[in-house]
């Protein structure tokens, strides 16, 4: 059940991320529209979910690209999580509205998912 949700959630983040890259979307656009998206399966039933995990999807396929481009070419990449995530929507969306509102009006969901990913998966010095 924990799975179900964690992945229905995923997706809700995914659908979220859709919005924001065609639209331009703000991090803190991005974060009030999923936060007024409940965390439930029946959540992907929402046209606006759709949106957001796309916009999700495009922001970790990006923030993934720089790891994999910055490990290639021998420098630090901006966090070094493990060959698999375990994704929990809703920490996710806790750091991402903790961050201050001037500031996500100024980000981009890949600067946020980036800010996310370098915070919980922080690499070794």
């Amino acid at each position: 059940m924990t799975r179900i949700i964690l992945i229905a959630g995923l997706a809700l983040v995914m659908a979220a991320g859709s919005a924001a890259a065609q639209s331009g979307m703000t991090l803190d656009a991005f974060v009030t529209r999923a936060n007024r998206i409940p965390l439930n399966p029946t959540a992907m039933l929402r046209p606006d979910a759709h949106r957001l995990k796309g916009e999700a999807e495009r922001a970790f396929r990006t923030v993934g690209s720089e790891i994999e481009t910055a490990r290639t070419a021998g420098r630090t990449p901006p966090a070094c999580p493990p060959a698999q995530i375990n994704l929990n929507v809703r920490q996710m969306l806790d750091f991402l509205n903790g961050i201050p509102q001037p500031r996500r009006q100024r980000m981009t969901v890949t600067d946020g998912i980036r800010s996310w990913m370098a915070s919980r998966y922080p690499c070794g010095a």
